[in-house]
């Protein structure tokens, strides 16, 4: 399948009880659960709902992968992905990126041992002078 037809069909299928093409803008909060601990694949949409497993799956269609994950904000999808992360590793960091994400790793991310070096990343010699062997993650941001 080529990759215009990969992405205007990743995750779309008609809807079985309307036939709708399209999938509907899921609303709710909540998924009726057929008993306590078993969904019908989805239960609170803070984690997941139909619309946003489109999203995801037409996001890893664009860019070849398995699986893509959406946050309902920037500040959520970093704190995730610095969990990623275990108490004594080090990253890297842009000095020019967002003023909430400097604050989060220095005022909340600092406390669980993880530790930042903030660089010029335009600057190769930079990013290489600051790598330790604990070093795990460069972080850059775009645009910037």
């Amino acid at each position: 399948m080529k990759l215009d037809t990969r992405i205007v069909r990743a995750g779309i299928s008609p809807d079985p009880t309307t036939g709708a093409i399209l999938p509907p803008i899921y609303e709710t909060a909540t998924f009726v659960l057929e008993e306590v601990g078993k969904d019908k694949g989805f239960d609170y949409t803070r984690s997941s709902n139909p619309t946003r497993q489109v999203l995801e799956d037409n996001l890893a269609a664009i860019e070849g992968a398995d699986y893509g994950i959406c946050f309902s904000s920037g500040m959520a999808s970093v704190d995730s992905v610095m969990k990623l992360l275990s108490a004594g590793d080090h990253t890297i960091s842009s000095n020019d990126v967002y003023g909430g994400v400097s604050r989060h790793f220095n005022r909340v991310l600092s406390r669980y041992g993880l530790e930042f070096t903030y660089v010029d990343t335009a600057d190769p010699d930079a990013v290489r002078a600051a790598i330790r062997p604990e070093t795990r993650m460069l972080w850059v941001e775009t645009p910037t």
